[in-house]
């Protein structure tokens, strides 16, 4: 095979996950840029072995791995002003990658300066979003540094050719033709692409999913959960305190078992190429439909319809890679604002892929039984009502009166 040699760099430092394409590309980067290469993992609670993920590196003859568990981090400092935000992309995909890469983009950058290194380097390639997510962060703490992105310019056209360049460079395969998914995942969230699922009109099998039961595997008794949030933050399961990733692995658990947190989509990318994916995110679901109710209960009409606007704009926000803007710390500024009174307990029953509310209490709601009632307890002035719907209409009278 050829070998084009790019302008040299003394040392990459390479967002590594233990994967073909990572595994791939960081030969590559030894062979084509004449560089030692530091392979960084970020511990974010993905599924598999992190002493596997440090084995393969060296393996593929990284002068040095660096493992950070940033789990904490990434949900106090990245997920959970999300979930405060209720941001969703298109009203679905609770974005667990969009939320890790500018977490890892960061580091990147401060594991190159203590390594000395001239470049980072990603896996993504090109056509997705992720090329666009990390460049960004990379550039948001050193303008200066050379970012890199091997699938973007080698000469390595199909996954194919990659697992022949593996094969030929002595690089172990984890993945075959009988299982040929793209798996990425935290504890916030899975995701499964490419193969099969790349037509959108396939029926996912069973071994696409990561985190989840099926439906009909799914117990046949519902279990019921209670979720207490404090300004907005989850904080406890029933009457236990919990941190952050004790929380939320808890509930990847529990909604797991009961087949809760799929979701099948075809989504526009950055790019606007339409891709479909399966998305697995347990506790987040049942986080963002607690936090949701909650909020129904404590925030006014209109602060709640407008926070709407801002949940999908924060949302974009995130997925186009622009997590460092002065636009999203601007909006977190209002979200914050909202979380004030979001502090109560929200009961949940999981049943059957199914995650629905029970009932709801806040320390300080807007709902009032005396107003909202049709019962002997009424104490709303029903006379008033002709009068307002007379001014609420006149535009409408108007309208009419001038035909």
């Amino acid at each position: 095979m050829s070998r084009t040699v790019r302008q040299p760099a003394k040392k990459i430092v390479l967002a590594y996950s233990g994967g073909l394409d990572t595994s791939v590309i960081l030969k590559w980067l030894q062979l084509h840029y004449q560089a030692e290469v530091v392979a960084y993992c970020a511990n974010l609670g993905q599924p598999g072995s992190l002493a596997e993920v440090e084995r393969r590196a060296l393996a593929c003859g990284a002068v040095k791995v660096v493992i950070e568990d940033l789990r904490d981090i990434y949900l106090r400092d990245y997920v959970y002003p999300a979930l405060k935000a209720n941001a969703a992309y298109e009203r679905r995909y609770l974005m667990a990658a969009p939320l890790d890469r500018p977490l890892i983009g960061q580091r990147l950058v401060a594991v190159a300066h203590a390594e000395g290194a001239d470049a980072v380097a990603h896996g993504s390639t090109g056509k997705g979003n992720d090329q666009v997510r990390f460049y960004s962060a990379v550039v948001a703490h050193d303008p200066g540094l050379r970012v890199l992105g091997p699938a973007m310019e080698w000469e390595l056209k199909s996954r194919d050719d990659e697992v022949a360049f593996a094969l030929e460079h002595g690089i172990e395969i984890g993945v075959g033709r009988e299982r040929p998914y793209s798996f990425d995942g935290s504890l916030w969230g899975t995701s499964t692409e490419c193969g099969p699922l790349d037509d959108p009109a396939w029926a996912p099998d069973s071994d696409v999913f990561q985190l989840t039961r099926s439906a009909r595997d799914a117990p046949d008794e519902a279990e019921e959960v209670v979720l207490r949030f404090e300004r907005g933050l989850p904080v406890a399961l029933g009457e236990e305190r919990l941190g952050p990733v004790g929380l939320v692995e808890r509930l990847t658990e529990l909604g797991g078992q009961h087949g809760v947190g799929r979701v099948d989509m075809v989504e526009n990318s950055l790019l606007g190429i339409k891709s479909r994916a399966i998305y697995e995110s347990p506790a987040g679901t049942l986080l963002h439909l607690a936090h949701r109710e909650l909020e129904d209960l404590v925030i006014d009409r209109d602060t709640l319809h407008y926070k709407e606007l801002v949940s999908q704009r924060y949302a974009e926000l995130v997925y186009y890679g622009q997590w460092f803007s002065p636009l999203r710390k601007a909006l977190d500024a209002f979200v914050d604002a909202t979380q004030e009174h979001v502090t109560g307990r929200v009961k949940l029953s999981l049943y059957k892929g199914n995650a629905t509310v029970l009932g709801r209490e806040a320390v300080k709601p807007l709902y009032s039984y005396s107003l909202a009632t049709h019962d002997g307890r009424d104490r709303f002035d029903h006379s008033q009502g002709e009068g307002f719907s007379y001014v609420w209409s006149m535009p409408q009278r108007l309208a009419a009166l001038s035909d």
